[in-house]
């Protein structure tokens, strides 16, 4: 039975998260604030760690650090576990070495997936250790997908494109790759019946424009900035070198793939059999995840890029955009959209 330490400062929080763990059958050993947190990490060493940021005491940066100073500890596996949201608070924590990032309210099957793909990183990442025969060597090495994102941090080159301008279009020789910086960006293109229909849409700290990182092939579809964006590119050549000699980043990119390929066949089952107004309360919801709003606020977005997403005609999302209106499911001000009701859009059938 794999042994989970959790952090948290919060009673009723840590009571109901260390029950859901142990129904999972995880055995699970409990924390209130960083500083026993830490001390119970060093004399248990437990399999994983999940920790909240904001504690008395120690905070979850300082768990963090504390537990890289050791070396029974630095491999431990660690998720934080925080209501901060920005950018830069998920940066932090994954600089110092955090392997996940929760933010609260959270769902029950979240965290035990995070935990339980976690913990098969850790085991795979302990045989490469093992048969390197040097910790220190694979402690040098770009070891996860964060680390990738420093690299570009550290070494892109910066590019700017205002709203509306290609970042590259379908047929272009595929020579670099991004990271967004700032602003949002959407992938797309035309269908046999000349339908603009939008592939996928990337956010801040997203990596987007990866084809084949071993032949010369052509970008497969159109990427436009829908937001004034700062990009971060590196050459498909380089990457491809950083690639060969930092195999465990490689499985973190597959997953990536993976679960950029997931996204598209759920895309597409549910433009094949989902109502208008499931697709278009689906897309909203949608755009809200990746513009990181808080349900109070605006989004602002053109009805042709929505209607795009959902896979139906412009004239079919207006209609049913008025009708959720009119159900003061949401308010529109212009090109504004705001969610009034959460959850009744996430029932719309």
């Amino acid at each position: 039975m794999k042994r989970i330490l959790l952090i948290e400062d919060d009673t009723i929080l840590r009571e109901n998260t260390a029950e859901l763990l142990e129904l999972s059958d995880y055995a699970v050993t409990t924390a209130p604030n960083g500083k026993l947190g830490l001390e119970t990490a060093l004399s248990m060493i437990p399999d994983i760690i999940v920790c909240d940021i904001m504690m008395p005491e120690l905070d979850g940066y300082g768990v963090l650090q504390g537990l890289s100073k050791t070396e029974n500890t630095k491999y431990i596996p660690f998720i934080f576990l925080s209501a901060k949201t920005e950018r830069k608070d998920v940066r932090k924590g994954m600089d110092l070495g955090a392997d996940d990032y929760i933010t609260k309210p959270f769902e029950e099957d979240e965290l035990i997936s995070a935990i339980e793909s976690r913990l098969a990183k850790a085991a795979i990442l302990k045989d490469t250790r093992d048969k390197a025969g040097s910790k220190d060597e694979v402690e040098d090495d770009i070891r996860t997908l964060n680390d990738l994102k420093n690299f570009f941090d550290d070494n892109g080159e910066t590019k700017t494109f205002s709203k509306g301008t290609n970042i590259y279009e379908e047929g272009e020789h595929s020579n670099t790759i991004y990271l967004i910086e700032k602003g949002l960006i959407k992938c797309h293109k035309l269908d046999e019946q000349g339908k603009d229909l939008t592939t996928a849409l990337h956010k801040e700290d997203d990596l987007f424009g990866y084809t084949s990182f071993t032949q010369n092939t052509t970008y497969k579809e159109t990427a436009t900035a829908i937001q004034d964006a700062t990009l971060l590119g590196i050459s498909k050549n380089e990457l491809k070198d950083v690639l060969n000699s930092n195999h465990n980043v490689t499985l973190e990119l597959i997953q990536l793939l993976n679960e950029d390929l997931v996204g598209v066949k759920d895309q597409l089952l549910q433009m094949a059999y989902s109502s208008v107004r499931k697709r278009t309360a689906t897309t909203i919801l949608k755009f809200a995840e990746k513009l990181n709003r808080k349900p109070e606020d605006a989004i602002r977005i053109s009805r042709n890029d929505l209607a795009s997403v959902a896979g139906i005609a412009t004239e079919s999302l207006i209609r049913t955009l008025s009708r959720f209106k009119d159900m003061e499911i949401i308010e529109i001000e212009g090109r504004n959209i705001r969610i009034l009701d959460m959850k009744a859009l996430q029932k719309i059938e």
